[in-house]
């Protein structure tokens, strides 16, 4: 199983999504994660597009066993959707594969049962339809203005929610499965970049919750149709979680149980986890880490 982080660089610099503290700390977590996924995967995968390699391995040195500029095909694309580098890699595997967002750090193998599975990830989500701006009927709204049809494991997911409506939480996502992995992403990223689809993506600028549906839910819609639908090559598909819950995965007794962490949102800009994070780097590699003050310093 190879390991796969994917990183396009346009959001990054544009400042779509919730960002690092400081192009340093950025750095740095680019080194942690790596170093700590290749004690456990022999095998190591960048997809990013030319400026992404030129930052990450041509000037920070990141030394991946593999680096693809497959998200150069994403020049052109709307930067707020940052999810889309993301739904590219997943798409390019052949093999199995864990995805891992560059904030997640493996401290510890993953458990064999978890990745043995078809298809596996972080943990489920669940989300509720009370709230009156709600992304999901938002979106929902806007393909039936435009007369235009959502994907058919969408629309068989969306008509059984009720008050709430449950997402896949891909700080990792991984698969045995890649066939199906495949099929989810290429029709994930139609979803977005379609060209009947642009002028009803337009009237909707601020894209960041958007993000979530295409990559999460959509994740979890298609698992749920193709389970049970007796026509699909992926009937029976299944997944696996790290964590039961959303609320056990950011238990910190539950995470160091298996030697998990992933800085969501909010903080990897936190103050106390970004020194946290500078005084570990300092520990481990002194070079590396004065290395990323003078990278951090000159391009940024």
């Amino acid at each position: 199983m190879r390991a796969v982080w994917s990183f396009w660089s346009k959001p990054s610099n544009a400042c779509k999504g919730r960002g690092w503290a400081s192009p340093k700390h950025h750095l740095q977590a680019w080194g942690l994660s790596l170093r700590l996924a290749r004690q456990h995967f022999s095998e190591t995968l960048l997809v990013t597009d030319s400026v992404g390699k030129g930052l990450l391995i041509d000037t920070l040195g990141l030394e991946f066993t593999h680096v693809s500029t497959e998200l150069d095909r994403l020049r052109d694309a709307d930067p707020g959707w940052w999810a889309l580098g993301k739904l590219v890699a997943y798409s390019l595997q052949d093999r199995p594969f864990l995805h891992l967002d560059t904030d997640v750090f493996l401290w510890r193998a993953l458990p064999a049962a978890l990745t043995s599975a078809p298809v596996f990830a972080q943990c489920p989500e669940g989300h509720s339809l009370q709230n009156p701006w709600n992304p999901l009927r938002t979106v929902e709204q806007a393909f039936e203005r435009h007369q235009q049809s959502l994907p058919v494991e969408w629309e068989w997911a969306s008509s059984r929610c009720t008050t709430w409506f449950r997402q896949e939480n891909c700080g990792i996502l991984g698969a045995n499965r890649t066939d199906f992995i495949r099929h989810y992403a290429q029709t994930a990223m139609r979803v977005v970049l379609h060209p009947s689809h642009i002028p009803l993506w337009a009237e909707l600028p601020h894209k960041h919750d958007f993000n979530m549906l295409v990559e999460q839910f959509l994740l979890g819609a298609s698992l749920d149709y193709h389970r049970f639908n007796p026509q699909s090559a992926f009937r029976g598909i299944t997944i696996r979680h790290l964590f039961p819950t959303w609320a056990e995965a950011y238990t910190p007794d539950a995470a160091a149980r298996v030697g998990y962490t992933h800085l969501l949102g909010d903080a990897k800009a936190h103050p106390e986890v970004t020194a946290r994070l500078d005084q570990r780097i300092a520990r481990l590699d002194p070079a590396f880490h004065r290395h990323c003050e003078r990278v951090a310093t000159a391009h940024f």
